[in-house]
């Protein structure tokens, strides 16, 4: 039995109805999950000895404004020993998604970031700040609705000063 067909088989033997969809996409592992199975997924994945997927490599979101719900994350995960990579999704509104910050320590940047970009929120997370803008900026960057040139952008800078003083 092939490494993916066994993270397909234990995933679908374990979790059933949670695991929503899985694929291919250059040559390594999607899978598609219910977001409150989340955390326990991805738990899972970490402690099995068959899988071992002890790396998180990335954890990003995704924004598809018409969809609902209309963000996804998506996780990355490297086992060091199967020499494995299996790709974990999963969507989401900006109300949030369990932190897995407690069981892989790179989660805790990546999802701050994630909350930062995209406004998304990480339930439990120890520190959930913005870490890239500053603490009252206005907005989500990586938003297909946030605008291009940002905003004040017709405002030459020495007005947005001014105002800035008044």
């Amino acid at each position: 039995m092939s490494d993916t067909n066994k993270l397909f088989e234990k995933l679908s033997g374990k979790f059933g109805d949670k695991i929503l969809n899985t694929a291919f996409a250059f040559g390594e592992p999607v899978v598609s999950v219910d977001k409150k199975a989340i955390r326990e997924i991805l738990l899972f994945l970490k402690e099995d000895k068959d899988l071992s997927y002890d790396m998180l490599i990335d954890l990003f979101g995704i924004d598809y404004p018409g969809e609902k719900p209309r963000f996804e994350i998506v996780y990355i995960l490297r086992s060091v020993k199967q020499n494995n990579r299996a790709t974990i999704k999963t969507r989401t509104t900006e109300d949030g998604i369990d932190t897995v910050s407690n069981i892989w320590k790179a989660a805790n940047w990546l999802e701050r970031e994630t909350y930062d970009m995209f406004g998304i929120r990480f339930k439990d997370h120890p520190d959930l700040r913005r870490i890239y803008t500053v603490d009252d900026f206005e907005g989500h960057p990586l938003r297909k609705d946030f605008p291009v040139e940002g905003y004040d952008y017709d405002k030459p800078f020495t007005v947005i000063l001014e105002e800035e003083k008044a």
